[in-house]
């Protein structure tokens, strides 16, 4: 295969993309930066190098990486795009699930490895780490892919920006179908606009994109795909969409220390101290251009872009607590990344912080992918201090059991910030309140009645809300809320039996915990199985596990003698058995009295070799 050298000791081979070859200048190894069919690895002699340490790769798609197995078998560490991680060590998961009948998915996913491949690691955006003697800094270039990269490595005083398929040429791309990300919209073009805005913000003078020739203009080609890729968004667009405007002032300021984030999917607030720092009130994903199709890990962008506008107008110089209000992936799916690089704390509610850190114990929708970790549990019904405010931790389910309300007075204006608990809707030139409940979130019917005599207690001027427009609050707002949470009871206990069977607004009344788990063939590990009776009456509860053939429950059955509405947990230790296995099915089959509800809970184990 052809190559050159683009600059010393960095070489271009051409392959089905460009893999680049950078060599450490204390050695003769070297590290590639994508790897397309792998034939790299028949030409280090004639680059004058060893052996390659490391591979990092710009983003997931085959032609840049379907010679990995190769550099596998040659013991050249793999390393990955965070957000695409399971694209390479899992795609057989995609492979499996992916949706093809009936599919209005139009992402680009499919045009991913044909097998699995080990990763070693997953590369830190925004941070400088050495690979085999080379020092590289991870940029977050979304665009071409959800997921996509740029690697910026310093040599003899230049700095060399590895772009991936973000720009092809000055003005140009590689492809203009990879950034369709759903269908109709206009996500990845908006999103290749801002990560060239962000680029050109980087002291760049050479880029080296996996297709085309070298631009040592980094500027001037950024700044016309830039230019060129708003034009094309507008033409798809109903009107004029800002993206400079955005990522240059992305926050509208509510109060003089309290700031909305009008970029990010959900409402993200940041409060304002006197002593230059910041917290963040919930923080899912950072200046969206929209959400991509999909639900899996690849579909969903974190990212820091708002940030250094935070720092230039208002003076921020350190980001200190970032604080959800509920568990849910938009509002926290970015916390993990700001914990990481601005060393930022994360302050959870009591009720909501058990589920950041063990994601998997719960049944629950919207469920970050990974463990988030949580500096401080904050008690609920409890206050607390940060710097010169004090701030109140209510109970405030409704959308989702574990939820939480902030109470602050920040400029002299009482404030309560009450996540997705309700929406405020525009409907016909005139503004609706909806409740904003979803039953397997575990909404519970009179939650909202409870929450609306909490906001009359607290009685605040604004309250923000987790997607729609911050609200002045008046006395009528208050009565319409009352209302609302009344009429909710009524219609509930309209439609179901709840006098003579209450299996509640969900209409489960038990669970096994852990949901999702893992074990090896022939270990046992306990499981928590819960259930509460539905009757108006006292009852014998039974519970009869189901497992898969060859397992063992200790115990098998349970049975219990249980109040009305009451709950009783026990433990069971679950012996798993056979071959490796994924989601495996385990079951409690209960009979309360009489009513006999069959297979009313599940549990999925992975079976893994030891």
């Amino acid at each position: 295969m052809s190559w050159n050298e683009v600059a010393p000791g960095v070489f271009r081979v051409r392959d089905t993309c460009n893999v680049y070859v950078v060599k450490a200048e204390d050695t003769g190894e070297g590290i590639a930066i994508d790897f397309g069919s792998g034939v790299v690895l028949d030409v280090l002699d004639e680059l004058g190098i060893d052996r390659l340490t490391d591979v990092l790769m710009t983003h997931h798609h085959r032609d840049q990486g379907q010679g990995l197995p190769r550099a596998v078998e040659a013991g050249i560490r793999v390393h990955v795009p965070p957000v695409e991680q399971d694209l390479f060590a899992r795609v057989d998961d995609l492979w499996a699930g992916r949706p093809i009948a009936n599919d209005y998915n139009l992402r680009q996913d499919k045009f991913s490895l044909l097998e699995p491949v080990p990763v070693d690691g997953i590369v830190p955006e925004y941070r400088t780490t050495g690979y085999g003697g080379v020092d590289v800094r991870v940029v977050p270039t979304p665009g071409h892919t959800t997921g996509s990269v740029t690697y910026v490595v310093e040599r003899a005083g230049r700095n060399l920006a590895f772009t991936g398929d973000l720009v092809y040429a000055p003005g140009k791309v590689w492809s203009l179908a990879a950034t369709q990300w759903s269908y109709t919209e206009n996500e990845g073009p908006a999103m290749t606009v801002l990560s060239c805005y962000q680029l050109m913000d980087e002291p760049l003078d050479l880029l080296l994109p996996s297709h085309g020739e070298p631009m040592d203009d980094p500027r001037g080609a950024l700044g016309l795909l830039a230019e060129r890729m708003q034009r094309y968004v507008d033409s798809r667009w109903p009107h004029p969409w800002d993206l400079r405007g955005r990522l240059d002032d992305p926050f509208t300021a509510l109060t003089p220390h309290l700031l909305l984030n009008r970029t990010s999917n959900s409402c993200s607030y940041v409060l304002l101290s006197e002593t230059g720092a910041a917290m963040v009130i919930d923080y899912g994903y950072d200046m969206t251009t929209g959400l991509p199709a999909g639900t899996d890990r690849a579909a969903r962008r974190p990212w820091l872009a708002s940030l250094p506008a935070l720092r230039r107008r208002f003076g921020v110089e350190r980001i200190e607590v970032a604080l959800p209000t509920h568990y849910h992936d938009d509002h926290v799916a970015g916390m993990p990344l700001l914990r990481d690089v601005a060393g930022t704390e994360i302050w959870a509610p009591a009720t909501v912080a058990p589920i950041l850190r063990d994601p998997e114990h719960y049944d629950l929708p919207c469920l970050w992918y990974d463990p988030i970790p949580v500096d401080r549990d904050l008690p609920v019904g409890e206050s607390f201090r940060w710097h010169e405010y004090e701030i109140t931790v209510h109970d405030l389910p409704g959308h989702t059991l574990y939820h939480a309300g902030f109470e602050l007075v920040v400029d002299g204006v009482k404030v309560l910030v009450t996540g997705d608990q309700q929406e405020h809707l525009g409907v016909a030139g005139r503004r609706r309140e909806i409740l904003n409940y979803q039953y397997r979130n575990l909404f519970r019917i009179e939650d909202y009645r409870r929450s609306a005599q909490l906001y009359r207690k607290v009685a605040p001027g604004l309250m923000v809300s987790g997607h729609w427009e911050p609200r002045w609050v008046d006395d009528a707002y208050l009565d319409m809320v009352a209302d609302l949470g009344e009429e909710l009871i009524e219609i509930h206990r309209e439609l179901l039996p709840l006098d003579e069977l209450d299996m509640g607004a969900g209409g489960v009344v038990g669970r096994i915990e852990p949901y999702r788990s893992r074990i090896g063939a022939g270990e046992t590990r306990p499981f928590e199985v819960t259930v509460r009776n539905p009757l108006p009456a006292t009852a014998d509860i039974t519970v009869r596990m189901v497992l898969p053939l060859g397992w063992a429950a200790d115990p098998a059955e349970l049975v219990a003698t249980v109040d009305a509405g009451e709950e009783v947990s026990a433990t069971v230790g679950i012996t798993a058995a056979g071959v490796a296995r994924r989601r495996a099915r385990v079951a409690a089959d209960l009979t309360v009295g009489e009513l006999r509800l069959g297979q009313h809970m599940e549990a999925l184990v992975d079976v893994v070799e030891h």
